[in-house]
């Protein structure tokens, strides 16, 4: 019985002596293993930390992406603020100056002579006189900017985006312009084309001046797109009455010229529209007509109509 008491008494020490070890072994290995765990713990707290930092470094990348555009489309340029009521008349040179009123982004450009050269605007966006702060005369502005030759009595202080269309006053949006062709010639009809078709998109200017000491161009070239449509109108910078009554295209040769828009041939041209079409494109455009001896209105009944742009289509060309 004594000898069994003994067996019993060192089995249970034995079990006691290999629990504590294990015990001791597993606080080793928590020991050894949390370590590991933090290291862990703090790598995938750098990662995160590094993937915010990564974030926050690319986020103001993506939202300058329209700003990149335009840094290409201002290379060679400064980018310079006016105040669209701004009268001085004078430009810097080699400037791009934002000439639409408000939120509009119009973008107008000089070159290393001052001469305003290049207007472009993706969207031209109409004037809205219920929200915006028009006055009586339809202006934003009560007067434009004194650009150099605008004193001459026959020169209009000429919108290259008129205010009806979101353009402001300032230097870096007139230039000096033919009076009759600004309120009536082709500048004043291009301006209510638009104004008709509710805005364009793609619009571009070019404005061409005869030699570098001037700031009266000597003609313009505007292309935009029109309900779908694209529309260059190259017109200069004269007065369209003295130029017709020189062709012979007022008085009365202009009643002889009526009398022709009717007939389903012309005398002029013998329905053969390369004699009209000078440039070869296959359009006639209404300074084509004009010179090969046709007066305007041309109508849904002339041969010519079809070979011509009816903006507003209301069946009249040059109206």
């Amino acid at each position: 019985m004594k000898k069994k008491m003994n067996y019993l008494t060192i089995l249970i020490t034995i079990i006691f002596i290999v629990g504590c070890s294990n015990v001791e072994d597993s606080s080793i290995t928590d020991v050894e293993t949390n370590p590991q765990e933090e290291t862990t713990v703090e790598t995938n707290k750098d990662s995160k930390i590094e993937e915010t930092i990564t974030s926050v470094v690319d986020e103001p990348a993506v939202e300058e992406t329209p700003t990149q555009s335009n840094i290409e489309l201002f290379s060679g340029y400064k980018l310079i603020e006016v105040d669209g009521g701004d009268l001085s008349g004078h430009r810097e040179p080699n400037v791009v100056v934002d000439i639409g009123y408000g939120d509009r982004e119009y973008w107008a450009f000089t070159n290393e002579h001052g001469q305003l050269v290049r207007v472009v605007a993706k969207e031209i966006i109409l004037q809205d006189d219920s929200t915006e702060p028009v006055l009586s005369s339809g202006r934003y502005y009560s007067d434009e900017a004194k650009v150099l030759g605008v004193e001459s009595d026959v020169l209009d202080e000429g919108h290259i985006i008129a205010d009806s269309l979101g353009g402001v006053s300032n230097a870096y949006n007139i230039t000096p312009q033919d009076s009759t062709l600004n309120r009536h010639g082709d500048q004043a009809y291009m301006e209510d084309a638009i104004r008709k078709a509710g805005g364009a998109t793609n619009f571009e200017a070019i404005i061409i001046y005869p030699n570098t000491e001037t700031q009266i161009p000597s003609s313009y070239q505007y292309s935009y797109v029109l309900m779908g449509n694209k529309i260059v109108d190259t017109f200069d910078n004269v007065n369209p009455d003295e130029v017709n009554a020189s062709l012979g295209l007022t008085g009365s040769g202009s009643s002889k010229s009526n009398s022709s828009n009717t007939n389903s041939t012309s005398p002029n041209t013998n329905n053969d529209i390369s004699s009209v079409d000078t440039n070869g494109n296959g359009q006639v455009t209404i300074k084509e007509a004009k010179a090969a001896g046709f007066s305007m209105p041309i109508t849904s009944d002339h041969w010519l109509y079809p070979y011509m742009d009816d903006r507003d289509g209301d069946g009249m060309v040059g109206e």
